[in-house]
């Protein structure tokens, strides 16, 4: 038995960073939404009670650091299942890169370990186990366009974006997570309007989510690595309508929305970048 799942990446149009917690964990309201650069997950069952992950990309590991191996020998352990699965990724999405891609394809094991092994749980049941696994696997269960606040958890949908393009560019850096908060200063961060990028969404007003995108983290970035504002800058110059850091980087993304222009970006940027990508939002919500 073999079961398919994509694993979409997903942007930050907003990403505010509200405090520290008492846990360690940081206080997030964050807008997020998939678009259409995706992993592939196929999972063949397997008759031992083992998990076994294998990809061609020598990023990623086939143990316990992996998080879809962890998705599925947590849900193996819960409900005491007395089969294995064995993962294969395909990798489309960059690592260590800001697009949660190790949270989607932990999500896209939930889905389908669940199915495979038969289970019968819920959309929401998954995200509450995806929420032991990292802070992004619960958006990343449903994909779609969504508020997600807490430590990035607890999940509300919103409607998707307008159609446009987004094209991404990640420099050959990376960017550890850990570092980016630690060099956080929060009284003089810049703060977007979560509220403002909501209405926007709901209005369906692209201009309205165009002017208030905004990342908190992303000046802390900016400083450590001159590239990804070097980034910014050629695109805001070729013509973008709207251009930001996603997550913790290095990616950074922008939206623009007519088809030439969105090329002629994705051109310049080619000669800058190895890794750059021209794609739609996805904006729809797994609802099985």
């Amino acid at each position: 038995m073999q079961i398919l799942e994509k694993a979409p990446a997903k942007i930050n149009l907003s990403l505010d960073v509200l405090h520290k917690r008492p846990d360690g964990f940081h206080e997030v309201e964050m807008v997020m939404t998939t678009v259409d650069l995706a992993d592939r997950i196929q999972l063949t069952l397997l008759r031992e009670p083992v998990v076994r992950v294998e990809s061609e990309s020598r990023f990623v590991p086939n143990d316990e650091r992996n998080l879809a191996y962890r998705a599925a020998k947590l849900i193996q352990d819960r409900f005491r299942v007395k089969k294995g699965v064995h993962i294969h990724i395909e990798k489309n999405i960059p690592v260590a890169a800001g697009l949660a891609g190790g949270s989607s394809d932990a999500a896209a094991v939930l889905r389908g370990v669940n199915r495979m092994w038969g289970l019968g749980l819920s959309m929401d049941e998954l995200a509450v186990l995806g929420a032991e696994i990292g802070s992004d696997v619960s958006f990343c269960v449903y994909g779609g366009t969504a508020l997600a606040t807490g430590r990035g958890e607890k999940i509300q949908s919103l409607p998707a974006p307008p159609p446009c393009w987004v094209v991404l560019s990640k420099p050959t850096i990376g960017v550890s997570t850990q570092t980016v908060y630690q060099n956080l200063d929060l009284k003089g961060a810049l703060h977007p309007d979560t509220t403002a990028m909501v209405e926007s969404l709901k209005d369906g007003n692209y201009d309205g989510i165009c002017s208030h995108v905004g990342n908190t983290l992303e000046g802390v970035t900016l400083g450590l690595h001159q590239e990804v504002g070097q980034i910014k800058e050629q695109m805001k110059q070729a013509g973008a309508d709207a251009v930001l850091m996603s997550g913790s980087g290095p990616t950074v993304f922008c939206l623009v929305d007519q088809d030439a222009r969105a090329q002629r970006i994705y051109n310049s940027l080619k000669g800058f970048c190895t890794e750059v990508y021209m794609v739609r939002m996805l904006g729809y919500r797994e609802t099985t």
